[in-house]
């Protein structure tokens, strides 16, 4: 696909930063947010950089996709590097074989993986960096992570960090066939910190309609938006989710529309009491009651785990690109797939239980490129939705 035009001298056509609250339907240039698609590619060569090139293809409206490198090490377990040691020496001491990937592997279900990745940082004073599964690998139940030298956090890239990349993969549910160049991970990139607030996301919604198009009915609280299980399904003949089977077979990354879900899934309808029972370690397929909206000049991000609202994970695939739900590409609202775990004991999801936090952070600017079927995105319009492998 060919790239829309840059904008250039972008700096002539926007105000400076703002003092007070932002208009935010107008595009703007800001000092600190997340950066756009356009930004990206002008870090390319610079902040970042990979041996064979960087695609355009990889760069969405937010974020950027990055790639599986060669070679997979398998370890005996998870690991952070801490701050006096590398990846590399993580793997010295406990790796366990080499898996070469150029020709494609299989990655196993219940093992831990670490990947180098093609792409490598060189980031600039005030510049971070954060990372999430894509959203086809959280609905595959593959736990995705980035981890880098000497750090401390999963998915967190310290400013002026300079150094490689590496993805820690784990299938839980299905093993995967990957390969040289998959790509399993993104990374959003922001400059300083962002303002939120309970005050500006109400603001937000007042003018844009985060939820359903409705101007002011979103249940905003902690600078988030608070989500709910649809646990009817209205719109599905009472289908309201997906549970991934015991004993399934081998999933290709990059066979599209291809799988049965039958072979993969049993489906769950709804309860006359309403509710859903996740029973210990299952994974699911749910999909939020709330039809959303992220406006082109937002990124939201899904919070993956909150024990205040019970011991269970809600999404793997946090990050929601500007434009998700929007009417400007043509969706009006769309809801949220959730990939949730329950851990240790059996837990019931309520009608109208809040089980997630959507948190909006402005954009630096608009970006060129919006979510949505023009770039090929694949979750646009989605109700309750597997991942693109599976048939339809």
């Amino acid at each position: 696909m060919t790239a829309p035009a840059r904008t250039t001298n972008v700096r002539t056509l926007f105000p400076d930063e703002q003092t007070t609250e932002p208009k935010v339907m107008m595009p703007k240039l800001y000092n600190t947010g997340v950066l756009p698609a356009q930004d990206i590619r002008a870090m390319i060569g610079d902040e970042i950089n990979a041996m064979e090139g960087i695609d355009d293809s990889q760069i969405q409206p937010a974020s950027l996709d990055l790639r599986l490198g060669d070679v997979a090490y398998r370890v005996r377990a998870s690991f952070l590097p801490g701050t006096k040691s590398t990846v590399k020496d993580k793997i010295t001491q406990f790796g366990m074989h080499k898996v070469d990937l150029t020709d494609g592997a299989v990655l196993e279900k219940g093992c831990v993986y670490i990947v180098p990745l093609q792409e490598s940082l060189c980031l600039r004073k005030r510049t971070s960096a954060i990372a999430n599964p894509k959203s086809s690998t959280g609905r595959l139940d593959v736990f995705a992570r980035l981890i880098t030298d000497f750090g401390a956090e999963f998915d967190r890239v310290r400013e002026r960090y300079q150094g490689p990349l590496y993805a820690e993969i784990s299938p839980r549910s299905f093993s995967i066939l990957a390969r040289t160049g998959s790509r399993l991970v993104q990374l959003r990139v922001k400059r300083g910190s962002p303002p939120a607030s309970d005050r500006l996301l109400r603001n937000l919604d007042n003018q844009v309609g985060l939820v359903n198009s409705d101007p002011g009915g979103a249940n905003i609280e902690k600078g988030s938006l608070l989500l709910t299980v649809d646990t009817e399904g209205a719109d599905t003949d009472g289908l309201i989710g997906y549970r991934a089977k015991k004993h399934a077979g081998l999933v290709d990354l990059d066979r599209i529309g291809y799988y049965d879900p039958i072979d993969f899934w049993d489906t769950i309808h709804a309860r006359k009491d309403g509710g859903i029972i996740l029973d210990p370690d299952d994974f699911y397929i749910l999909a939020s009651r709330e039809a959303i909206t992220v406006p082109p000049d937002f990124a939201a991000e899904m919070m993956a785990y909150n024990t205040s609202v019970g011991e269970f994970r809600i999404h793997y695939a946090g990050f929601f690109d500007p434009g998700f739900g929007d009417a400007e590409v043509g969706a009006g609202g769309t809801r949220a797939v959730l990939e949730v775990r329950s851990h240790e004991v059996p837990f019931i999801i309520d009608v109208g239980q809040v089980v997630g936090r959507l948190i909006y952070e402005r954009m630096t600017a608009r970006p060129e490129r919006l979510y949505g079927t023009g770039i090929g995105s694949s979750y646009q319009c989605q109700g309750l939705k597997l991942s693109k492998h599976f048939q339809s």
